[in-house]
């Protein structure tokens, strides 16, 4: 079996996720995990992901933390990040959530910046910080406007005291 055709089956897995139950998803999930090895990364993190989609979010994240501790890399390390924010602050750690967030923004800027906004937005709501998590979340949402995109920028900033960009 390659690397491909593991690939190729999680994600046709994804797509059954609906018409399967939770717990048959999940163990249909750690049966395709165990062909890579108690310790490889990739299949932590989809067993931690079957977890978070299918409502047992407290155990997503120890697997999660598992695939960042054994390496964790590429695209799936900017996911584990936000799916592991998102766990966290709907578990009762929105301060561990925040902390992790701001350190994933420091790595750099790729396709998954808007969810890792999206992810900010909603634990800053979390914290209690609204007006800090709306102007994230417009700030996010500016680029994706036909128009309005500087005055959507400004309006943001003036949420949290911030100056206007001239």
């Amino acid at each position: 079996m390659t690397a491909e055709d593991w690939e190729a089956r999680v994600a046709a897995l994804w797509e059954r996720l609906d018409a399967m139950g939770r717990e048959d998803f999940v163990e249909a999930m750690k049966a395709l995990a165990a062909e890579r090895g108690e310790d490889d990364p990739d299949a932590l993190f989809e067993v931690g992901g079957a977890h978070d989609s299918t409502g047992y979010t407290e155990a997503a994240v120890g697997y999660y933390e598992r695939a960042v501790g054994a390496g964790l890399s590429g695209v799936r390390r900017r996911r584990v990040s936000i799916q592991m924010a998102s766990s966290l602050r709907e578990t009762g750690h929105p301060d561990r959530a925040l902390a992790m967030i701001e350190e994933e923004k420091s790595r750099g800027s790729d396709e998954y910046d808007d969810a890792l906004a999206m992810c900010e937005a909603l634990t800053l709501a979390k914290l209690g910080r609204d007006r800090e998590g709306l102007s994230v979340a417009l700030t996010a949402l500016a680029p994706h406007l036909p128009r309005y995109q500087r005055s959507t920028v400004n309006y943001a900033r003036g949420l949290v005291g911030k100056d206007p960009i001239r």
